[in-house]
């Protein structure tokens, strides 16, 4: 309770509307983004993990619009210990869009591979799972023609809580710019159905798993600081000063600071006059 009091303090200090989006706009220039970047990779459609999720029915959603619903390809990919409601949600919004419908049941693969490691950690296993799925879906690609849209929204690349090479892996991602709070508002401006909305955010990676509760604080309450910290420029010493819980604020920090590997290009050593990735840089869509 003194954790949340605190919180409460602080944001009332430095205002509750910073994180506050014009919805009609943000849809303008992300569902353009994704008209756009698709065109000029050349390829005609996009495919997309649906998982019952808001974060990927926001993007499912906006690439509709963006492209149409022959542009989208949505793959559901459940494990056997998903929850029931994951598929059922995800189906029930690709109808609603009138878009494509894939089913791709990860589970042999996933336990064919920990077959002879039975004792494999729940987090070995989610992170396998998440690479699976990204498989998939980059065989998907190939297959329609299309670029693989992410789902990765700006809180969970921040705090790096995602999979390297898994759910964070994407050919061009409309939601990663938009805060898990602000991802919610988009929903509800996109009229993403209910039943999605109010789900306990979580990556359904085993029984009961939650987002909160592996990250140890609200999406709400960290927001906020990973606002003032990130859009802000505030200091460790000036959130702290606005009353943010030290443990809290510190935690935060070395999140961000410990997953930077997983937001950048592999490191690559230099030999050369001209290194890729360090001096040969150009836009991603140079020549074309």
């Amino acid at each position: 309770m003194a954790v949340t009091r605190a919180i409460r303090r602080s944001v009332s200090r430095a205002g509750r509307d910073d994180l506050r989006v014009n919805a009609a706009f943000v849809e303008k220039v992300l569902t353009g983004f994704i008209a756009d970047e698709t065109r000029r990779a050349g390829a005609r459609r996009v495919v997309i993990g649906l998982s019952g999720g808001v974060d990927s029915a926001l993007a499912a959603c906006l690439a509709r619009r963006a492209l149409g619903p022959r542009g989208v390809v949505a793959v559901m990919m459940p494990y056997r210990l998903s929850h029931p409601s994951s598929v059922k949600d995800a189906r029930e919004l690709a109808r609603r869009l009138g878009i494509r419908v894939e089913l791709h049941d990860i589970s042999p693969m996933v336990d064919a591979y920990f077959t002879g490691d039975p004792r494999a950690t729940r987090l070995r296993r989610g992170n396998k799972m998440a690479r699976e799925r990204m498989s998939i879906l980059y065989d998907r690609s190939m297959v329609h023609d299309a670029l693989v849209l992410g789902t990765s929204n700006k809180t969970e690349l921040l705090l790096g809580y995602g999979t390297i090479h898994g759910d964070m892996a994407s050919s061009l991602n409309p939601v990663g710019d938009l805060y898990k709070t602000q991802v919610r508002q988009m929903a509800v401006h996109l009229e993403v159905p209910l039943a999605i909305r109010r789900k306990t955010p979580s990556a359904d990676l085993w029984p009961d798993q939650t987002d909160e509760g592996e990250l140890g604080f609200s999406y709400a309450d960290v927001d906020r600081l990973l606002y003032l910290l990130v859009d802000q420029r505030y200091s460790r010493r000036a959130v702290l000063d606005q009353g943010w819980p030290r443990a809290m604020v510190d935690r935060v920090i070395r999140r961000i600071v410990r997953s930077q590997y997983k937001r950048r290009l592999p490191l690559i050593a230099k030999l050369s006059e001209r290194t890729v990735g360090v001096d040969f840089r150009y836009p991603r869509d140079w020549g074309s």
